[in-house]
């Protein structure tokens, strides 16, 4: 529970600067205070008898509506639907007066074309994700079976997806299901709340049966709270924002695995990254083809027949020939598209590489720490997880890399962490992780953790931390209000750093299985340009999400 007084997932709002005293995490480019967007597959009628219903919960919240008609060709029947309850607008104010429309005593409602296909669903999805307006949407789904009501929701949360726009909920019409059913529905496109869906029998919505229908005290809370929560969700749309509009190149060294191709696909739909594909070129587009994918923008390298083999050899020769290394070696190792890979991030031809869907872990990472290296000033690589839980994002390290850590080393992890948080809009607060909090207990353990915290304070004075600390005391406000009332991180840190690898692979598998959190990661950090693992058992999903954390790291770097 939050501090008020209920579970923070009932507190995504349309909301303001949008601050959330859980995560610290700031989402201003995702959701903006009062403003929504209706858009759907559903009859004229069933939208104009459900825009009075959001009007009506706007204005007994004190809101003076303001919407606008997003087809351009309906506005008079819109204005009558309104009832005199608010102002009527031309898509054109959305290029201008998005930010005075939207604010104070201002509700904006956005309102989609009507008819019951998809025609003009990617226009309105474009529309409200560039107004930083999250969604709700209408879905007419008379006569239609569960499993046509799935088809349909998947077509939708693809283009939702792809246009890096936010569900805030999904209102059905004409529902004539079991109750087996909606569950089933729930559990698959509610996303554990986050973006639940609404079930209504009938094609017209009063505003008695809306209010039966949808759990309008939520829905209220959402629109026009001044605390948000950043769910996984959320997160990896603004993830994906993020990459988009810094744009980087980003290789992919295992071009023919089929999860790496499919991962292709999304990225380049959704314009997170320029991708480059690499391996045996034939193989690639066969492949392609073969499973019905569109890859023709991404750039697709063969490392034997490239232009840049021999200079990418002759460097490799170069950097490890002290090594025992000749060069034929290098020229050996460069057909290696891992190898040949991290050395286009080496040499500035691509901006990251994510491997690992194949490769071991150890594969993935050996090139990078021999001639990549470690960021000037550090003298350790370490990895992270963002820890995507239901109502916040935390950030624990090193959970992948380093057993044993020294004080020196773990204060650096520390840093590099912190810098990490911010890269992804989470306000840094490390916590030092011990079995000790503060004082309380003895022994070298902690006193290594003691020794880190000194030592990550003087080289970076600005930044936010407190150790040791138990792992309770660190995310539990009651807690630390008890064993650390004075410390600036205890019942609010974001960042957790373990002090070794077993506590903190064991903590994220952990807190990954029993909260059901998305852990993404592991991120690696300390590098002077970004090279990124995945696991073996990836999804695609987590290739994307691994892609578009390493662009935002290479922007970040620059």
């Amino acid at each position: 529970m939050c501090e008020h007084g209920c579970f923070c997932s009932l507190h995504q709002t349309i909301g303001g600067s949008v601050f959330s005293p859980c995560t610290g995490l700031h989402a201003e480019t995702i959701m903006k205070k009062n403003i929504l967007s209706l858009l759907g597959s559903a009859s004229q009628d069933a939208f104009y008898s459900v825009v009075p219903c959001i009007l009506s919960l706007a204005a007994g919240n004190s809101k003076q509506s303001v919407l606008v008609d997003l087809d351009g060709a309906s506005a008079k029947s819109l204005e009558a639907s309104c009832k005199g309850q608010a102002e009527v607008k031309s898509p054109a104010v959305l290029g201008q007066e998005v930010e005075s429309l939207a604010g104070g005593k201002n509700f904006l409602l956005l309102v989609g074309h009507t008819g019951t296909d998809l025609t003009h669903l990617e226009n309105d999805a474009e529309q409200a994700a560039a107004a930083s307006s999250p969604i709700f949407f209408l879905l007419d789904v008379k006569g239609a079976s569960c499993t046509d009501i799935v088809r349909k929701m998947q077509s939708v949360g693809t283009i939702f997806a792809s246009k890096g726009a936010y569900l805030l909920g999904t209102l059905l019409f004409g529902c004539d299901l079991t109750k087996a059913e909606e569950d089933s529905l729930q559990k698959q496109f509610g996303k554990k709340g986050e973006s639940p869906l609404y079930f209504l029998g009938d094609e017209k919505a009063s505003e008695k049966a809306f209010v039966q229908s949808v759990n309008t005290e939520e829905l209220v809370t959402r629109l026009c709270s001044d605390a948000t929560v950043m769910g996984p969700n959320l997160f990896e749309i603004e993830l994906a924002r993020k990459a988009r509009a810094v744009k980087q190149k980003i290789v992919l060294a295992e071009g023919a695995e089929e999860r790496i191709l499919r991962a292709t696909e999304v990225l380049l739909q959704r314009k997170v990254a320029d991708i480059v594909l690499l391996g045996d070129s034939d193989e690639i587009t066969t492949k392609a083809q073969r499973f019905g994918l569109d890859i023709k923008n991404a750039e697709i390298i063969t490392p034997s027949e490239s232009p840049k083999f021999d200079d990418y050899a002759n460097t490799y020769y170069e950097l490890r020939k002290k090594k025992g290394v000749t060069e034929d070696d290098a020229k050996k190792v460069m057909l290696d598209p891992t190898v040949f890979g991290t050395m286009m991030v080496k040499k500035g031809d691509a901006d990251g590489m994510v491997s690992g869907a194949v490769n071991t872990t150890a594969h993935t990472i050996r090139p990078a720490l021999q001639f990549v290296k470690a960021k000037p000033g550090f003298s350790v690589v370490s990895s992270c997880f963002l820890m995507c839980l239901a109502d916040r994002v935390l950030v624990f390290a090193d959970c992948a890399v380093n057993p044993n850590p020294t004080a020196e080393q773990l204060a650096e992890i520390a840093i590099t962490t912190a810098q990490t948080a911010m890269a992804f809009g989470i306000e840094p607060r490390v916590a030092m992780i011990s079995y000790s909090s503060g004082s309380s207990g003895k022994g070298p353990d902690v006193d290594l953790v003691i020794e880190a915290t000194k030592l990550a304070q003087e080289k970076d004075p600005t930044l936010v931390i407190d150790g040791p600390l138990q792992y309770d005391a660190a995310i539990d406000p009651t807690v630390a209000k008890t064993k650390m009332p004075d410390s600036p991180v205890a019942g609010k840190a974001t960042v957790f750093i373990f002090p070794n690898l077993t506590t903190g692979n064991t903590t994220y598998k952990a807190v990954q299985r029993a909260c059901d959190a998305i852990a993404i990661g592991p991120v690696l950090q300390g590098l002077n340009k970004p090279v990124n693992d995945l696991s073996r058992g990836c999804l695609v999903a987590d290739i994307v999400n691994t892609v578009a954390i390493t662009a935002v790291q290479a922007a970040s770097e620059k």
